[in-house]
């Protein structure tokens, strides 16, 4: 079998189970399989595929059909320029989160060459870290940076301490297990309000809706890192209320939210008096980031 029949037949068979970008993950699994990228791949289409090789192949396709992640099945994802260990323990990195790390990196960036009152070197919290892809990036990207990251799942944290150790980053961020700020305890102890930037990508699905999703997610993600309570916002209201005694004065929140979250997240921050709020759009336009100052 050559890899174009291989790769024809796999399209078909994903196409039919109602797998999204069929012919793409078709390609990203025979690559996988082949331990090449995906562009080898078709320079050379009429090459034939060996017994054993086309075996796996087909396994991996059939288990996609299944609607297992195409993550879970290669054990990695993409997040900016970060590869990135997955389990079932985590939310798979979506581009959505990748803006939310873009403009993190931005405004730390800004802090620092502001001359905003912080101690030095500035220190970060990514507040439900999951895979500990923001903490990672911001660590990768902005090295005088201390970076601290939390997740009340012993698992998750497994995962990201993993992904630490392979990116080289282990002594750049420090983990901690617990439910939200009570976590941080020990640290707040020897240094009150120690954050310039606390970054969160927080549950945020409706319960109600989780059984609405696709397969893939309701199926396959972590529940706790999907269900944000009756309406989804039950964790902004946590961070609206307990946040500001970790940030220093001048210090910023920024979140991602979902679809159609936007006023019931400013009404509740306004509530609790935070400063400065702005919603800003992902790459389709719709709205998915908040930032807010700490209130004075």
């Amino acid at each position: 079998m050559t890899l174009r029949n291989a790769l024809r037949a796999a399209t078909n068979t994903l196409e039919n189970a109602g797998v999204d970008s069929p012919s793409l993950t078709a390609e990203l699994l025979l690559a996988h399989v082949l331990s090449e990228l995906p562009l080898r791949l078709r320079l050379d289409l009429n090459r034939e595929l060996s017994a054993p090789l086309a075996h796996d192949f087909t396994d991996f396709v059939r288990r996609r059909a299944t609607r297992i992640p195409l993550q879970h099945l290669i054990g990695t994802a993409p997040f900016l320029d970060l590869t990135l260990w997955v389990t079932r323990d985590v939310l798979i990195p979506r581009p959505e989160t990748e803006g939310l790390g873009l403009l993190a990196s931005a405004v730390l960036t800004e802090m620092v060459q502001s001359g905003a009152p912080m101690q030095a070197p500035p220190r970060v919290l990514d507040f439900a870290t999951g895979s500990g892809c923001l903490a990672l990036f911001l660590a990768s990207q902005n090295p005088t940076a201390q970076v601290h990251a939390l997740d009340v799942s012993p698992a998750a944290i497994a995962v990201a301490r993993q992904n630490a150790q392979q990116l080289g980053l282990d002594g750049r961020v420090r983990f901690y297990l617990g439910d939200g700020f009570a976590a941080l305890e020990n640290l707040v102890s020897r240094m009150p309000a120690p954050f310039n930037l606390v970054v969160s990508n927080p549950p945020y699905i409706p319960s109600g809706e989780i059984a609405q999703l696709e397969p893939e997610i309701r199926n396959h993600e972590p529940h706790l890192a999907l269900d944000g309570g009756s309406d989804g916002l039950d964790f902004y209201r946590r961070l609206a209320q307990e946040t500001p005694a970790w940030l220093r004065p001048g210090g910023s929140l920024l979140a991602e939210f979902g679809d159609g979250q936007a006023e019931g997240l400013e009404k509740i921050f306004a509530s609790r008096h935070w400063r400065e709020m702005t919603i800003t759009k992902d790459l389709s336009g719709r709205d998915r980031l908040f930032i807010a100052r700490r209130p004075a």
